[in-house]
């Protein structure tokens, strides 16, 4: 293994593994709300266009850290759409009490807590 190489791996390993901190911060349910979804898609296409792109010119540096940085953003950008699923299920699931004050109000010309 020649020093261009090592260089090579070791620049992979790091940028790879710099995705972790990220996916244990988005695993938790409901957690992602602050990272954009757009970017999430951009960035995880982008890698494993890269990785495409290694594994056609045969370089393995180039492979195994988009390999590896793809499948790190795919975790996060998966956890960003279960909690995008999860929010608009709640959203659905629970009904907004003052609409339904306001349509009590409305029928019975009469507000809560007043007899």
């Amino acid at each position: 293994m020649n020093l261009l190489s090592l260089i090579g791996g070791l620049a992979a390993a790091l940028t790879s593994l710099s995705y972790l901190p990220q996916v244990k911060k988005a695993w938790p349910r409901g957690s992602t709300k602050d990272l954009s979804l757009k970017m999430l898609i951009v960035l995880t296409t982008g890698l494993w266009l890269w990785s495409i792109y290694g594994i056609m010119k045969g370089d393995w540096v180039i492979i195994s850290a988009n390999v590896v940085g793809g499948s790190l953003s795919l975790i996060v950008l998966l956890c960003k759409l279960r909690d995008i699923r999860f929010s608009y299920q709640n959203k659905r699931a629970k009904p907004d009490l003052r609409s339904a004050r306001a349509d009590v109000v409305a029928r019975n010309g009469t507000r809560f807590g007043n007899h």
